[in-house]
C-alpha cells in the first residue's frame, strides 16, 4: 500500500562477469527503419510517422552526432535495441529467468551500474542506480552457469486490464476512474543486485510477462495478450528471443528523445504511463538534489494544463493526452551525451500552469528542465496542490532508448 504522502498526492490528483540469461545483446547500433531521409544538402528531414503528429521535423543524416555523440542529430543510447522509427517500437532481447519456486520470469535489461557491463551488454549506463540499495527498492537475483537469472522475490500479475476513463469534457483530468495494466507485488522491483557477480552491480530489469514459453510463443506473429504480459509489448517471441515494446516521445534539454515506460510506484501514474504499479519503487528517495549523494533518480516534468489540440504546436500535457489521443510530452533530465545524472528512475514534478499564466497566453511547450524551473521561479507554475513546484513522490522508470535530435 501507499504511504501516506503518496496517499494524499494521488487524491489531489484523482485517487493516480554478466552474461546474457538466452542471447548475447547485439554489440552494435540498428535503425531498422528511419522515415524518409532529406533532400541532398538539407540538414532537416519529415519526421517518422510514430512522432509526427507531434514534430513534424528532425535533424537529417548525416549528422554531426555521428561523429561525437554530443553534437547535433540522432543517437541511439540503448545499442541492444531494434528501433523502429516509423512504428515507434524498439526490439530488444528477451532474457529468460525464475522465481526461487520456479515460475517463469521474461525480463529486459535497460541500465547497468557497471560502465563496461553497459558497453559489454548493449545497455545505458547508470551510476546513479547505485544508490538504490534502500529498504524494497532493489530485489536480488543470482545467474546460474546456464545463464539463467534466479530472483529471490518479486512476482507481478498481469491479468488486470488497463483503463484509464477520462473526468468530463471541461475537466478530463483527474480521470472518472483508472486502473492499472500490471501490479507488482509488495516486494516486486525491476531494480536488481546480482549476488554472484565478482562487481557490485544493480540491473533494470523490468519484468515483462510471467507466462509459459509455450503461451508467448503462440504471440509471435505479433498478436499479444495483454493479460499475460506488459501493456506496452507489442510482440514477444522467446523462441526468436526478443521482445518489442511501444516507445514514448518526450524532450530533454530542448532534444527529443524516445523511451520505455515500464513501471510507476502510483497506480494513477501508472495507469497513465500503462506501466505496471510498483509500490516497492516507493522506498527510493525523491525529496534530494539531482546530483547528491544518495539520489538514485533523475527528475522528470510532467505538464498537467499544458495547450491542446492535435493541430497546436504548443500541445503538452495530462489534460491533452486525455482529450487529444497522443502522449503527455514528458520533460526528463539529464540523459547520457548530455549529462553526467541520468538514471532509468524519474522522480516526478507535476507542473501546473497557473491561471495567471493562461490568462496572459504564457502557456506553450516546454522542452527542458530548466525552462520549467524558470516559469516556476516566475510563479507560472505550481504544484498539484497548489504550492511550490517540486518532486511529490512519484517514481517513474523510464528507461532511455533513443535521442532523435
Amino acid at each position: 500500500m501507499p504511504n501516506l504522502g503518496f496517499t494524499k498526492f494521488a487524491l489531489a490528483i484523482g485517487g493516480s562477469a554478466l552474461v546474457a540469461a538466452t542471447a548475447v545483446a547485439p554489440v552494435s547500433a540498428e535503425v531498422v527503419k528511419r522515415g524518409k531521409e532529406g533532400r541532398p544538402l538539407s540538414e532537416i528531414r519529415e519526421a517518422p510517422a510514430s512522432i509526427y503528429p507531434d514534430l513534424h521535423t528532425i535533424v537529417a543524416q548525416p549528422s554531426p552526432s555521428e561523429v561525437k555523440p554530443e553534437f547535433l542529430g540522432p543517437v541511439v543510447m540503448m545499442k541492444s535495441a531494434h528501433i523502429d522509427l516509423e512504428a515507434g517500437t524498439a526490439e530488444l532481447p528477451l532474457r529468460k529467468g525464475k522465481l526461487k519456486d520456479g515460475r517463469p520470469v521474461w525480463f529486459i535489461i535497460t541500465d547497468t551500474t557497471d560502465e563496461n557491463l553497459s558497453n559489454l551488454h548493449g545497455v545505458n549506463y547508470s551510476p546513479k542506480m547505485a544508490y538504490g540499495l534502500t529498504g524494497n527498492a532493489t530485489r536480488h537475483a543470482t545467474i546460474g552457469k546456464d545463464g539463467v537469472f534466479t530472483f529471490n522475490t518479486g512476482s507481478v500479475d498481469f491479468k488486470p486490464v488497463l483503463s484509464v476513463v477520462p473526468g468530463p469534457a471541461d475537466a478530463p483530468f483527474p480521470p472518472k476512474s483508472f486502473q492499472p495494466g500490471s501490479v507488482g507485488d509488495a516486494t516486486y522491483t525491476p531494480m536488481v543486485y546480482v549476488d554472484n557477480s565478482a562487481k557490485s552491480v544493480i540491473l533494470n530489469a523490468p519484468v515483462v510477462s510471467m507466462a509459459s514459453e509455450a503461451e508467448l510463443n503462440a504471440m509471435c506473429d505479433g498478436n499479444v495478450d495483454k493479460s499475460k504480459v506488459h501493456d506496452k509489448v507489442v510482440k514477444i517471441c522467446p523462441r526468436d528471443e526478443t521482445v518489442t515494446l511501444s516507445l514514448t516521445l518526450g524532450f530533454t534539454f530542448d532534444k527529443p528523445i524516445q523511451y520505455l515506460s515500464t513501471e510507476a510506484n502510483n497506480p494513477l501514474v501508472a495507469s497513465l504511463e500503462n506501466a505496471t504499479y510498483t509500490p516497492a519503487m516507493q522506498d527510493l528517495p525523491f525529496a534530494l538534489e539531482d546530483a547528491s549523494p544518495g539520489e538514485s533518480a533523475e527528475r522528470i516534468v510532467v505538464v498537467v494544463n499544458g495547450p491542446t489540440g492535435l493541430d497546436n504546436p504548443h500541445r503538452q500535457g495530462l489534460v491533452s493526452a486525455l482529450t487529444d489521443g497522443r502522449g503527455p510530452l514528458n520533460i526528463l533530465g539529464g540523459i547520457p551525451t548530455i549529462n553526467l545524472d541520468y538514471s532509468p528512475m524519474w522522480r516526478l514534478f507535476p507542473a501546473v500552469w497557473t491561471d495567471e499564466a493562461i490568462k496572459k497566453g504564457y502557456r506553450y511547450r516546454m522542452t527542458s528542465a530548466l525552462q520549467a524551473a524558470e516559469m516556476s521561479t516566475r510563479g507560472y507554475l505550481k504544484s498539484l496542490d497548489g504550492g511550490d513546484f517540486r518532486a511529490v513522490g512519484f517514481v517513474v522508470n523510464c528507461p532511455v532508448v533513443y535521442r532523435i535530435n
